[in-house]
């Protein structure tokens, strides 16, 4: 493994002596446009594994995407590599479907410390929730970004993410009631404490999560990848592109249902992913919202 092979991965050709914000966020961009955040490998008969090499592997050679434990884990190496104070969150995502936070620990997040100002790098969650910047870990103050204002709210040693997106244009008025689209204007995403994890502490969710029927990753084939403008989403049969503030506070979203046929072609044309073996759709109802 070297970060060599990771950055032309990414496409990042830019400075790596300084340890410093412009350069995080510049790698962190690199990542999100060029790593998609996809549950795939369910859906084809592979194993999702949290083992380093195997992540690496996947991303920078198979030049595949991941989950959070993935994407979060390879970002938390590479910017280790580069001399960056990081540290690894356990987060509790928000279901807006039951109103609640989870219960189990799923989502893995990086915690970077630069110049003693601590900031959150997630470079896992995906669709319109991706930040694009790494965000200052600071309570209660807007961070505008091209997705939407985010912004962290602490109460009692537990802190809350959540996001203010734009209104929607939606052409295609087949899909305006989609159950995919977000239907408040804010919404939580999830809560975190500033615990240090470990890896080791996502093994039976890494498990859980690809197994159980009660898995909003064994319900839905997911690949989303963010672009210089929006991100693209394939969630079963069903594209989505996303354009942020296309017009004064409305971002467009264009739906577009696809054939068995086209996925394959779809998501070597639009995500840059070839599977090596035969993926099987899926798009069960509810519990995810772009």
């Amino acid at each position: 493994m070297n970060l060599e092979e990771y950055f032309a991965r990414t496409g990042y050709k830019g400075c790596t002596e300084k340890q410093d914000l412009e350069t995080l966020t510049d790698i962190f961009q690199h990542h999100i446009r060029a790593v998609p955040f996809e549950n795939l490998s369910i859906h084809c008969g592979e194993k999702i594994t949290l083992e380093l090499e195997h992540v690496y592997n996947k991303i920078v050679r198979r030049k595949r995407g991941g989950w959070c434990m993935e994407n979060n884990q390879l970002l938390g190496w590479v910017l280790k590599g580069l001399g960056y104070d990081t540290s690894f969150l356990g987060a509790y995502v928000f279901n807006p479907h039951q109103n609640a936070y989870a219960t189990l620990m799923t989502h893995l997040v990086v915690k970077v410390v630069i110049d003693g100002k601590a900031f959150i790098v997630d470079g896992g969650f995906g669709v319109s929730y991706q930040m694009w910047q790494p965000m200052e870990l600071v309570s209660g103050k807007d961070q505008p970004q091209a997705p939407g204002v985010f912004r962290f709210t602490e109460i009692n040693g537990v802190w809350y993410l959540e996001k203010m997106r734009r209104k929607q244009y939606i052409p295609n008025q087949s899909f305006s009631n989609s159950d995919l689209l977000e239907k408040k204007e804010c919404r939580k995403v999830y809560m975190f404490s500033l615990e240090p994890r470990t890896v080791e502490d996502f093994r039976f969710q890494c498990t859980y999560l690809q197994t159980s029927p009660d898995s909003l990753f064994t319900k839905k084939s997911i690949c989303t990848l963010q672009t210089t403008d929006g991100f693209r989403a394939l969630i079963g049969w069903t594209l989505t592109e996303t354009t942020y503030n296309y017009k004064e506070n409305m971002d467009l979203v264009e739906f577009v249902t696809l054939e068995d046929e086209e996925v394959e072609k779809t998501l070597k044309e639009k995500f840059n992913i070839t599977l090596e073996r035969k993926l099987v759709p899926i798009n069960v109802k509810g519990s995810y919202t772009i």
